[in-house]
């Protein structure tokens, strides 16, 4: 069976609750194509999950223009669990001009916390900034 998605986020099924500028809540439904062989979620699945999460706070954050990207990520893997509904709940430690540091925590259907994730988001300018900077310097 071939499904097609239109991107990463859609294909693991991610579903965004709460978007705000302090606080990222969102939850997929994590499938048996998402473990690891021995009917658990694969710690990858946990990573991109958070990934997500901490982008989309990055990118809420950002100044007009500009744009994110991740520059470093630090997952505590805690527990495992089998297929079933993730909750993951991202806020900021840092937000400043130039990075920002998020703090995702993944929970099972059961509250049970899976896995910690601390990431690094670098703040890119613009593309008409960057040119503008570019142009000054020459």
């Amino acid at each position: 069976m071939t499904t097609n998605y239109n991107n990463f986020i859609e294909a693991l099924g991610i579903r965004f609750i709460e978007v705000a500028k302090d606080r990222i809540v969102a939850e997929m439904d994590a499938r048996q194509e998402h473990t690891n062989g021995s009917d658990v979620v694969h710690g990858g699945v946990y990573m991109a999950f958070a990934d997500t999460l901490g982008a989309r706070g990055a990118i809420e954050n950002v100044p007009e223009g500009a744009r994110t990207s991740t520059l470093e990520s630090k997952t505590n893997f805690l527990r495992g669990t089998q297929p079933g509904k993730l909750r993951g709940v991202s806020t900021p430690v840092h937000l400043g001009r130039t990075t920002m540091v998020w703090t995702t925590e993944i929970t099972n259907e059961a509250g049970k916390k899976l896995a910690v994730v601390t990431q690094t988001q670098i703040v890119l300018p613009g593309v008409a900034k960057h040119q503008q900077a570019l142009k000054n310097e020459g």
